[in-house]
Parts: C-alpha cells; structure tokens; sequence
C-alpha cells in the first residue's frame, strides 16, 4: 500500500510539473529533464511511471478528467458531466491550449479518442439499457463513433473559441443531442 501512495504521489508531483511549465512553454518544447529537475526525481523515476511527456499528459487528463467523467451514471448525469467537462476545459484552458497549440487539432483529437470513444460507449449503452433495445455491434460502433467525433470537435471549437454559444447553452444542446437522438436511433432500428 506505501508503494502505491508514493507512487501517485510521485506520478501527482510530476503531472503539477508539466502543468506549471505549460503555462509558459509550448508543449513540445518541455523536456523530461526539465519536469524531473522542477521536481528533484531522476530519469529513472520518470521512465518507470511514463514513457514520455505525452504519456504524462494523457495521465493528467485521465485523472483529472476522463476518470471523473466515467464515474457518472451518464445516463441520468449527462449535463453534470458534460458541464464538469466544459469546466475542467475552462479551469485549464492554458493547458489544453498550450497542447493544441503545439500538436494541432486533429492530434488533440487523436490523442483524446480513446476516452472519448470509452465514455461515447457508455453513453450509448446506458441508452440501450434504458430503451430496452440493444443495437447490432457494427451499428453501435458507427454511432458510439458518430457521437464521439461530433462531442469532441464540439467541445474543442467551444473550448477555441469558435462557437459563440455560452457554456450554459452549449451544455444544453449537446444534451439535447443525447436526450432525444440516441433513444430515437436505437428504436429505429
């Protein structure tokens, strides 16, 4: 057990790390030397815990993000965790900043897919189980795909700035979106 609390309190001190040098550096211009001298560890340390600085930041979004998301019941706390997700983007937009910045869009999408298509799959079958109607495998992965795409470019042209809308009014219409499209898809079918 004293392992494992050092051993978050290790990956911890190393994600707060990465985060303070965001707020000043592009993404791709920090250094694993740099994070593990700010935090007084070897190389060692950091290579037994992540294999490079994006691992460390995929860390840091899982846990400050992607794990909180997955532990709503999504279907009847859709809006809560769609509005934790739009404050979490607020609260470290320098950070999601600083890697879109550096890695561009399509990366950042990339880099996110997997945990958005994890939570879209959720969705979707917490869906099925409330229709009482389960959808053939290909056809929900189209849709878990279909809702995960559309989420995450959403969520990232409201976290640039590019849609208007405010955040109030952005949670009600992906909410809208899940609400009355996922029952409908999955009875259409």
């Amino acid at each position: 057990m004293k392992h494992e609390v050092t051993s978050m309190y290790t990956k911890k001190a190393l994600s707060e790390s990465l985060k303070r040098f965001m707020q000043t550096k592009p993404f791709s211009k920090i250094t694993v030397s740099e994070i593990i001298g700010d935090c007084g560890l070897n190389r060692k340390t950091f290579y037994y815990h992540f294999a490079d600085t994006r691992d460390l930041l995929k860390w840091t979004f899982e846990q400050e993000a992607i794990e909180v998301v997955k532990g709503f019941d999504l279907l009847i706390d859709y809006k809560d965790a769609i509005l934790f997700t739009m404050d979490y983007l607020e609260q470290n937009q320098h950070m999601l900043n600083c890697v879109y910045d550096s890695v561009g869009r399509d990366e950042l999408k990339i880099f996110l897919y997997n945990d958005f298509f994890e939570i879209g799959n959720m969705i979707v079958s917490s869906a099925e189980k409330a229709v009482g109607k389960h959808l053939p495998e290909e056809y929900k992965r189209i849709v878990v795909t279909f809702y995960t795409e559309g989420i995450a470019g959403i969520i990232i042209e409201w976290m640039k700035g590019e849609i208007k809308y405010n955040k109030a009014t952005t949670v009600e219409y992906i909410s809208s979106l899940f609400k009355n499209g996922l029952p409908a898809i999955i009875n259409n079918v």
